[in-house]
């Protein structure tokens, strides 16, 4: 019996419903394994069907489909390395979470996830069947125990593995991304690892599928907890490991273990990866938006520059009598600065027609929000007009903070098919700015350098939908309301909890009015980049109509 075993790791990143496509980077992969010598290639979670599938998964005719592609890609493997993926199996009334094992132009071993995942983004217990224990799978000479992702969280599954025979643990998962989420992989595999005394091979999906980024980030850990292999961040990578019999059991021999990006950077490419995965599979390759010279369009053109190229993002000013030239002058700025086309079109025109087209009906009334919005609304149009004509994807532009306030215009600047800072509080936007111009990565597509001016990030935030307007007129000021918000949405504090920290009640009160009275605009909103543990729609799930609020 051989004493080595080369297990070759495939973080790869699978699109949801391209069973042709992601079987043809199994192939691809399973060759480079074959080449190398590997014993065995493995890729994540669900790889097969992408991942997450939500009701598709329970469609017959997409269940048939996957397992006709599953069996040709064993036919098509079987001279070579075992191939371990991720995908559904046919249960009775709904499937099972399984991973498949393909060896000698067979599937030869199905292990089922048994703990399903029903909080935060995930809803497996709605869509699959629970498995019941199993034992490891043999492959060559090695038995190797499958927690399947959640199945990792918990010590009866590992235990049983350990105790049924297995001699290393292969965790596929299909884990997504939000801030802290290695410390905490990290926190649970190491336990895993010192109550089994067995290595373990954490292996993670990456790239974009939705609102959600799955980060990669694979690693291998030794007993005791030591860290033999670090796979990178976000990047897709095919990773050799080598174990080998001793004394005291396998071991993995020490391989490259690559430098984690810091929070910024990690939330920074999220957002990236978000826009281009986003866009590339739903079958577009350019995007525009309206770019006013102010932060948050500022970002998202970055961060679409830096996904597609600056040749791929097409900005447009849209100017009223309330713009300023310092905010036409910012917006040709960071156009300028990113390499992006930059089209004028002053709504003026449409405006008067509109004003005119609704004097009758508007005699007698003050002009107000109505007016203001009509200006938003125009914008909104005229990016939806070109976006049809060219067949470029609109982004929207509202960071976190207006969009829980309601901050922002439905069919207006909320028009579009995603975006990009849906998830990220305006306090962090200004630090995402200066975090940018002051970095610049090989994965980066738009040019290194200050690319959004000192100026668009330092001045005071407006709409311009009219004469001197500031976002202060409306709002608390965004260091006390994001505070407010993050209290209120990511701790579900209540409002005494708020007022206890140092807040004014009827500040407190007000936000929680406008948070609550927002629903139908979020329900209606694009999907955006998940970051946080309480991004808006998997993650929080509030009805639309709702009269309770909090009395503290």
């Amino acid at each position: 019996m051989s004493d080595t075993f080369r297990l070759t790791l495939a973080q790869l990143n699978a699109t949801v419903g391209a069973l042709e496509d992601n079987a043809g980077r199994v192939r691809a992969a399973w060759q480079e394994a074959k080449l190398a010598g590997a014993d065995m290639v493995a890729f994540p979670e669900m790889f097969i069907t992408g991942y997450q599938l939500q009701d598709l998964v329970r469609k017959p005719a997409f269940a048939a489909d996957v397992q006709r592609v599953l069996e040709r890609l064993a036919a098509d493997c079987a001279d070579g390395p075992a191939i371990g993926i991720g995908g559904p199996w046919p249960g009775p009334d709904k499937p099972f979470n399984a991973y498949f094992i393909l060896q000698g132009g067979k599937i030869t071993a199905r292990v089922l996830k048994q703990h399903l995942p029903n909080y935060k983004v995930f809803d497996e217990k709605r869509y699959y069947h629970a498995g019941t224990p199993q034992g490891p799978v043999s492959v060559g000479p090695l038995r190797i125990g499958v927690p399947v992702c959640e199945d990792g969280w918990f010590e009866d599954v590992t235990e049983t593995l350990e105790e049924s025979g297995a001699e290393i643990l292969l965790m596929p998962n299909g884990s997504p991304y939000h801030r802290g989420k290695m410390n905490i992989r990290q926190a649970v595999t190491v336990a895993r690892v010192i109550e089994t005394g067995l290595p373990l091979v954490y292996l993670n999906l990456v790239g974009g599928q939705d609102d959600q980024v799955f980060d990669g980030a694979s690693f291998v850990l030794n007993p005791g907890g030591v860290l033999s292999h670090q796979m990178p961040a976000f990047d897709e990578a095919i990773t050799h490991v080598d174990f080998t019999r001793t004394d005291a059991g396998w071991r993995a021999v020490e391989g490259e273990r690559v430098v984690l990006p810091d929070t910024w950077e990690s939330d920074y490419r999220a957002m990236v990866d978000s826009v281009r995965d986003y866009v590339a599979k739903t079958g577009f390759s350019q995007v525009l938006l309206g770019l006013s010279g102010g932060i948050d369009s500022a970002i998202v053109a970055t961060i679409a520059a830096d996904a597609l190229g600056p040749r791929n993002v097409h900005c447009v000013m849209m100017p009223s009598e309330y713009t300023s030239q310092e905010s036409l002058d910012d917006a040709a700025e960071v156009a300028g600065n990113l390499g992006c086309r930059l089209d004028t079109v002053p709504i003026s025109g449409p405006r008067a027609a509109m004003n005119e087209a609704l004097a009758p009906l508007f005699a007698g009334t003050e002009p107000g929000l109505t007016e203001e919005n009509i200006q938003s609304r125009l914008r909104g149009v005229i990016l939806m007009a070109l976006s049809n004509k060219f067949g470029a994807m609109l982004l929207t532009t509202g960071n976190k903070s207006e969009v829980a306030v309601g901050y922002a215009t439905i069919y207006g600047d909320m028009a579009g098919g995603y975006n990009p800072i849906k998830d990220m509080y305006k306090t962090r936007v200004f630090q995402s700015c200066r975090w940018r111009n002051a970095n610049h990565r090989p994965w980066m597509r738009a040019p290194a350098g200050e690319v959004i001016p000192p100026r668009v990030i330092d001045k005071p935030p407006t709409a311009e939908l009219r004469a001197d307007q500031k976002d202060s007129d409306s709002l608390p000021p965004y260091e006390v309301l994001d505070e407010i918000l993050e209290m209120l949405i990511d701790k579900e504090a209540s409002v005494a909890d708020v007022v206890a920290m140092g807040h004014d009640r009827a500040i407190v009160k007000k936000v929680e009015h406008l948070l609550y009275i927002s629903e139908y605009k979020r329900f209606q909103s694009a999907p955006g980049a998940r970051l946080s543990e309480k991004a808006f729609w998997l993650d929080r799930r509030y009805p639309i109509v709702n009269r309770w609020r909090d009395g503290s």
